[in-house]
């Protein structure tokens, strides 16, 4: 009879485990299959990948290259490095002073290219980090170089520098009188608040200081109205650097209560359709030109394999998919447009996809220039407190919210969008950046350069068509062609929207001239059998070796 009972009682345990069981198995399948949606694994791994780097003899010959190839690329990096040398003088001076005491500097110089040619590159050729003026689609360097811009200012610059240093003064014009009083507002504030809630849908918002600190607040009030702790974010999605949106690396703590599920996929919606714990899902729109890949940048092109292709009508219908599960389930849908904001469209992403979030957090370009933040939602959700238990409350402050400069900047940039010339600059956007695509395309494959350009609207990635342990190389003879690049090279180029069409071709003309130039001097030589994979294995192979 005990035995019986004991068994029955078993029986009913594991039964009673089963739909957890399930959960997880369903949890555990919707995760990205590589390490972007596994980020423990992630961490894991980061810690194990030893530190080592190619000498000399190495750095020309890591894909076995002839000694005739190996020579000329050694040839090129030397008379690329006096020239970097002579040109950027003045500004490689002021940047190598500032490294000693910016740690910003130290970090992106090492992690320009792949770990192991990063010291031998940085002994050869040296990258600036100062500018002193802007004008049109050109910047200019502390040694009067003018370059044409193609870093975007990480996605600030959507109408042009000079769009935006009339908006700094006009800020200084109109909140001079009240200058840096902070706890109260600029009556320009008001136009503000009119402009963002007609952009965004909503009913309130509320000002943060930078995109990071909004999107941290957008979850903070999601967790705070329904009562559950669980975030979810899309493998490779981009949402600040504090802890539950970067579980991976880069974070030295651990995930908790994230999970980084995969994009464009059934089994996800799968796992919001069933659990009961997630607060909300976030969405960064730019993930629709690579979904499920981290950010691409060149210190991440061991074997020159970078994914990039976006489908509007694909993205669109996921999106609508992923609203009609949020909606049925209580789970707040936040759509972090902090980069993508404007650029898609006047009314953002919410507009260009025709579907609304529940919270929309804006940054980069809306301050007009200057640094900003800002959340907008319904007043049920942006709401901080609670009228029948009033020590239960969603604290979120911050010194310099609402300062009356950027609010002044704000109002100037939003004046702006109503401006004919710049509505004009929408006008067919989508069609126009795809057809220079196209054009630019036409031009590399008639000049025999394996590289291909994907893009959504004016933001750009350029893909390798052919296995590489180099094509990290091409940032540096973009540099010397006069195109100014961010840190992560030839992962992203952000065009502003004013590029005229003279403008555009010269950086076709002058892309195309660095790859020619490029493969003149080797770097693009590669061996028949020479494939991705073998280069993949041969690195773990290096790894492997050094570590045991």
């Amino acid at each position: 009879m005990d035995e019986t009972l004991t068994l029955s009682a078993l029986a009913l345990g594991v039964l009673a485990l089963l739909p957890a069981a399930k959960r997880r198995l369903e949890l555990s399948r919707a995760k990205h299959r590589s390490l972007a949606g596994h980020s423990r694994m992630a961490k894991r791994l980061a810690r194990w990948v030893p530190g080592y780097a190619y000498d000399e003899a190495q750095f020309f010959s890591a894909d076995g290259a002839p000694a005739e190839v190996v020579a000329r690329r050694r040839a090129a990096l030397q008379r690329l490095g006096a020239e970097f040398d002579t040109r950027f003088a003045k500004t490689l001076a002021a940047t190598e002073q500032a490294r000693e005491t910016i740690s910003d500097l130290r970090f992106t110089g090492r992690y320009r290219v792949p770990f192991q040619f990063s010291p031998v590159l940085r002994e050869h050729v040296k990258v600036g980090a100062f500018l002193q003026a802007s004008e049109g689609v050109q910047v200019e360097d502390l040694d009067g170089n003018h370059l044409y811009d193609l870093t975007g200012s990480y996605g600030v610059n959507l109408l042009g520098y000079d769009a935006y240093k009339e908006c700094i003064a006009e800020a200084v014009a109109t909140a001079q009188e009240l200058g840096p009083v902070l706890g109260a507002y600029h009556p320009c504030v008001l136009d503000v608040l009119t402009r963002l809630k007609a952009i965004s849908g909503q009913e309130e918002v509320s000002f943060h200081m930078s995109g990071t600190e909004a999107v941290m607040q957008a979850v903070r009030l999601a967790r705070y109205h329904t009562k559950k702790k669980r975030l979810v974010r899309f493998a490779g999605a981009y949402h600040g650097w504090w802890e539950d949106v970067q579980p991976g690396p880069g974070n030295p703590l651990p995930p908790r209560e994230t999970f980084t599920l995969q994009d464009m996929a059934e089994r996800s919606l799968k796992v919001l359709a069933t659990r009961r714990d997630i607060a909300c899902v976030l969405i960064n729109p730019l993930q629709a030109l690579h979904p499920n890949a981290n950010a691409p940048g060149d210190s991440g092109l061991i074997d020159g394999s970078r994914r990039a292709n976006y489908d509007r009508e694909a993205y669109t219908a996921w999106l609508k998919k992923l609203r009609e599960v949020c909606s049925a389930r209580g789970i707040v849908l936040i759509f972090d447009e902090v980069f993508v904001g404007f650029r898609l469209a006047p009314g953002g992403a919410q507009q260009y996809f025709g579907v609304k979030a529940d919270l929309v957090t804006y940054g980069k370009t809306l301050g007009g220039g200057l640094p900003v933040g800002v959340v907008c939602g319904s007043r049920a959700l942006m709401t901080r407190y609670r009228e029948e238990r009033p020590a239960d409350i969603c604290f979120a402050r911050g010194t310099f919210n609402a300062h009356p400069y950027v609010v002044a900047a704000m109002a100037s940039f939003l004046k702006r969008l109503e401006r004919p010339e710049v509505k004009a600059l929408y006008d067919g956007l989508d069609e126009r950046w795809n057809d220079r695509r196209a054009r630019f395309n036409g031009r590399l494959q008639a000049a025999g350069a394996p590289v291909r350009m994907a893009n959504l609207s004016t933001i750009w990635t350029v893909l390798y068509s052919q296995p590489g342990r180099y094509h990290w190389m091409l940032q540096f003879y973009l540099r010397k062609q006069g195109l100014a690049l961010s840190w992560v090279g030839t992962g992203r180029l952000i065009f502003s929207l004013n590029y005229g069409d003279a403008e555009f071709d010269a950086v076709l003309e002058r892309f195309v001239a660095a790859c020619e130039e490029m493969k003149a001097d080797g770097w693009w030589w590669t061996a028949p059998e020479l494939t991705a994979k073998a280069i993949r294995r041969g690195v773990f192979r290096e790894m492997l070796a050094k570590k045991f």
